[in-house]
């Protein structure tokens, strides 16, 4: 089958990345983004790239020196704290070599490395369709055909609706998401120290993680049955302030100034496709990143897996020219990543549990010994 003309569906770090490795491959793909311009929305905060997933694909993307000049090796410390603000773990070093680089920087690199004309920007997706031995992809007025389509686009894909009946399922968590000023926030600021600070209590955490820039993001994360998370999405920020005073209630002073002083960013209540989700390969359709195992950030691993899904994504789009390839990639993708998401499960179980901070210092305790 012909396989070169290709449009990406989505222009996040997984889609871009890509992009970039079928470009260097001598491939002009082409990137379907809703947004009208790359700063149309918040990119999210901070993220780590592991050393052998994200890192090595911003080596083989030829983006190693870009990504090292904006990385930032000094905040990967972690901080832990019970209700009553007692500190219980600190470690100022990092536990591997994981630095942090915000989402935004990152998607800038990537960006920055494309031909002009990649990302074809406010072009919202709101179907795929077979016509005549290709892919249509229509928008509003819109239609041009491909080869493959690959669904880049995250949690809500228009793509994956096409290769299988998974939709993603809520978790039972819903996070806060907060903003600070490092400057105009100094005791959140000293409260964080190097790098992530999680509060952990019944059912509920408080979390920040330094950005760069001075910019501080934060959670605050609790048990909502779904009706109440869909209703808290539409609280005005006094109110939410007002429900969150509630849920904190017991908390140490300190700790609920994130809730006091933080600037209210959006409510996310977290979802995750099915552990292990697979489909059967169809030739010119498939999945990476979110799209194809979407699961909580409790892992630290969404980025770095659709990263690497990129990577041999390019790899067996260039390197076969069949779908067999393809087929390949999916099955070791979707092996890698039903790994990773029973991680997600079991950081996210362990954060929020009836067991306070337990579980999660015992998790900081077994990194530290690499245990």
């Amino acid at each position: 089958m012909a396989m070169d003309r290709i449009a990406i569906i989505g222009g996040g770090p997984g889609g871009l990345m890509l992009a970039r490795l079928l470009h260097l491959a001598g491939l002009a793909p082409v990137v379907f983004e809703r947004d009208a311009h790359a700063g149309e929305r918040p990119q999210g905060g901070s993220l780590d790239l592991h050393g052998e997933t994200g890192q090595r694909a911003m080596r083989l993307a030829g983006l190693e020196a870009e990504f090292t000049a904006a990385a930032r090796p000094e905040d990967q410390g972690d901080r832990l704290y019970d209700v009553d603000g007692t500190l219980l773990f600190d470690r100022n070093e990092p536990a591997d070599d994981r630095p942090e680089i915000d989402r935004t920087i990152l998607r800038r690199i990537l960006l920055d490395s494309l031909a002009p004309g990649t990302v074809r920007w406010g072009r919202r997706v709101v179907g795929i369709t077979p016509v005549d031995g290709c892919y249509a992809v229509v928008g509003d007025g819109w239609r041009e055909c491909f080869d493959v389509v690959v669904g880049a686009d995250g949690a809500w894909s228009r793509v994956r609706p096409l290769l299988g009946d998974a939709v993603p399922a809520y978790e039972g968590v819903t996070l806060v998401e907060l903003g600070f000023d490092a400057e105009r926030h100094p005791a959140i600021d000293a409260l964080t120290g190097s790098g992530k600070l999680f509060a952990v209590g019944d059912n509920r955490v408080l979390i920040t993680q330094r950005n760069g820039l001075g910019h501080i993001r934060g959670y605050a994360g609790l048990r909502l049955d779904e009706a109440t998370a869909l209703a808290w999405q539409a609280l005005s920020p006094a109110e939410l302030r007002a429900a969150l005073r509630a849920a904190f209630a017991g908390w140490a002073p300190a700790l609920k100034e994130m809730i006091e002083t933080g600037e209210f960013i959006a409510v996310r209540p977290l979802h995750a496709l099915p552990i292990g989700h697979r489909w059967t390969s169809q030739p010119g359709l498939t999945l990476l990143g979110d799209a194809a195992h979407l699961m909580s950030p409790f892992s630290g691993e969404g980025v770095n897996l659709a990263l690497a899904d990129a990577v041999d994504l390019a790899e067996a789009l260039t390197a076969g020219r069949n779908w067999r390839a393809v087929t390949a990639y999916e099955e070791t993708m979707a092996a890698r990543a039903a790994l990773a998401a029973e991680g997600a499960a079991e950081g996210l179980n362990g954060a929020f549990s009836s067991e306070g901070a337990r579980p999660v210092l015992e998790h900081y305790r077994a990194r530290t010994s690499g245990i």
